[in-house]
């Protein structure tokens, strides 16, 4: 039986390394103490740069949440047991069976951790074989070369890029590029990501 998005997009998803639960005011503390570093927003069409920008920033996930048009996710790492970030479902066209998983971010002492890989596992599989989506698309923005590497590891193809996509803050114009898995590449990415994250090269001296 196919599942309902409205019903089913927002839930409690787990693994041995991470936990995601949909966001509500309890985290707000929690998000705040490791959301206010302007690395994570370098590339987001939103800034977090003071008190103001995070009661705005948290108060529209909220919003969105409460109203259907996201499933935002707080990621918490398990060894820690501390908020590590947040991930989405979002540009639910159910009709379609697509969606996107987007607005990802970690705080600076969860990157490279695999974390971002583990939540993004749990989300493709919640979408594939719960939501049953024909499609998961990804967008980030073409100067983002971390994010594009993570999605070149987790199997997701590379579609292209739209040119000046939207404005970013400060008044640059953005390339966006897509990235995107099928169903019928999910088992094929699930098993390349229940291997777990790819290992960094080596730097050279």
């Amino acid at each position: 039986m196919t599942a309902n998005w409205a019903e089913n997009a927002s839930t409690i998803l787990e693994n041995d390394h991470v936990l995601l639960t949909p966001i509500s005011e309890a985290d707000r503390e929690g998000v705040r103490a490791v959301a206010m570093d302007p690395d994570i927003w370098r590339y987001f069409t939103v800034v977090v740069g003071s008190e103001g920008d995070f009661e705005s920033f948290f108060d529209k996930n909220l919003a969105e949440q409460a109203a259907g048009r996201r499933a935002v996710y707080v990621i918490t790492d398990k060894q820690s047991g501390r908020i590590a970030g947040s991930m989405s479902l979002l540009s639910l066209a159910e009709a379609d069976r697509r969606l996107e998983i987007g607005a990802s971010w970690l705080g600076k002492d969860f990157r490279g951790q695999g974390i971002n890989h583990w939540a993004k596992s749990l989300l493709l599989q919640h979408a594939f074989e719960t939501l049953e989506a024909e499609r998961v698309e990804f967008k980030t923005d073409v100067l983002n070369l971390q994010a594009r590497r993570g999605l070149a590891n987790i199997g997701a193809t590379e579609e292209g890029t739209l040119r000046s996509f939207n404005y970013m803050p400060g008044g640059r114009r953005r390339d966006a590029v897509f990235y995107s898995v099928l169903r019928a590449e999910w088992p094929k990415v699930k098993e390349n990501l229940a291997a777990g994250p790819k290992a960094k090269p080596a730097v050279s001296p």
